[in-house]
């Protein structure tokens, strides 16, 4: 369905993510009002979206006109009623079903022609979208932080949401030079719930004993080539926000053991230890795994084996399900979380065989559910061999 690019979009939430998402808006031609319930945090967004827009133009990727143009654009406010003119309005209020669904409610009565989206990055779109009492006009539209530099969002509908609700949601991605991906509504979605593996299965390599937080690190960056790795990476996006998504995952599967939260992340949340922005979680500040001890050789492979098993393993579940297909699976992985290769083609390097080996292996020691197989991979096995299975 082709419609056109929305002229003016709302912002509810002036956070990281939602000040994040008015900036670009901003700055890629969008009239854009960024709300939130009070001046503060408003204050705190705009002074983000100027402190983006400088460093933009210091480096010669906005020129000085854009970048005022862009300022122009954009306009705050306290008051909901405001919204009343955007054709696309975005939801980025904190991770809460009740709270995102009261708000979605009021939107819909103050703006009843506008899209509403949810940046949602775990909760059911479909819980939401009843929640709203205009089913029709919600879809999740789920970027990735920092919103103006990850190129992928997850455009997410539901059985009740209308075409012209999601061509008008991929349009306004679009607009914003986003990679959109199309992906069904359940648990974490597309990239949350296959990355899920690069961080459980890494939290428990640690809680067996198998090797300390650095030396998986280590071996993840060095051996698998991952910008960053899964202790690091949970450091930077918040060990409280990581947490949050795996046990909303967990809950809303009712106990699945592929996504059973880990005590050890559990205790450094309850202690405080939020990562970066408390000054300490896995490392303490201006500390890193490159000034820590290295595992021993045939460690190495083991920790890669056993996360790079379990991220294929979770792909394989995810296509089954209809999440997404095993090709666009790979393309949001790589281009969502700058991954160096998806599960399907770390299955094919690897071999379907070695993969699946690593997981009987690990549950013929362990007997714990999170390491069965995936009827998929055992197939992708059989067919890779030419067995008919």
């Amino acid at each position: 369905m082709s419609i056109a690019t929305p002229a003016r979009l709302g912002v509810v939430g002036a956070g990281t993510m939602g000040a994040g998402i008015a900036g670009l808006a901003a700055r890629c031609g969008l009239v854009t009002t960024l709300f939130d319930i009070a001046e503060a945090p408003l204050a705190i967004g705009r002074e983000r979206i100027d402190v983006s827009l400088d460093r933009a133009v210091a480096k010669r990727r906005v020129g000085a006109d854009d970048a005022a143009a862009a300022r122009a654009r954009l306009t705050t406010t306290t008051a909901l009623a405001d919204l009343v003119a955007c054709e696309v309005i975005i939801e980025a209020a904190p991770e809460r079903a009740d709270l995102k669904g009261e708000l979605l409610a009021r939107l819909a009565e103050v703006a009843p022609g506008a899209v509403l989206a949810s940046n949602t990055s775990s909760i059911a779109i479909a819980d939401l979208a009843e929640r709203s009492g205009v089913p029709r006009r919600v879809v999740g539209l789920h970027f990735f932080n920092p919103p103006a530099a990850m190129p992928l969002v997850e455009l997410v509908a539901t059985a009740r949401t209308d075409a012209s609700a999601v061509a008008r949601a991929r349009a306004l991605a679009e607009a914003l030079g986003k990679d959109v991906v199309d992906v069904s509504d359940g648990p974490g979605f597309l990239v949350n719930r296959c990355a899920r593996p690069y961080y459980l299965e890494a939290l428990r390599i640690v809680e067996d004993g198998a090797a300390t937080f650095a030396q998986v690190d280590r071996v993840c960056v060095e051996d698998g080539g991952f910008p960053l790795g899964p202790f690091e990476l949970m450091d930077v996006i918040g060990v409280d926000v990581s947490l949050a998504v795996t046990r909303s995952m967990w809950e809303q599967s009712f106990g699945e053991p592929r996504w059973r939260p880990s005590p050890l992340q559990v205790r450094l949340v309850g202690g405080g230890r939020l990562g970066r922005k408390t000054g300490g979680g896995f490392y303490e500040a201006g500390a890193g795994w490159a000034d820590l001890p290295a595992p021993a050789p045939a460690a190495r492979t083991t920790i890669l084996d056993r996360i790079l098993a379990q991220l294929v393993n979770e792909a394989a579940f995810a296509v089954t399900a209809g999440v997404a297909s095993a090709a666009e699976i790979d393309r949001a992985m790589v281009v969502g979380l700058s991954h160096p290769r998806g599960p399907g083609a770390w299955a094919s390097l690897l071999g379907h065989d070695r993969v699946i080996a690593t997981l009987d292996d690990l549950w013929t020691r362990e007997h714990d559910p999170r390491y069965r197989v995936a009827p998929g991979l055992r197939r992708a096995a059989a067919a890779a061999v030419g067995i008919d299975a």
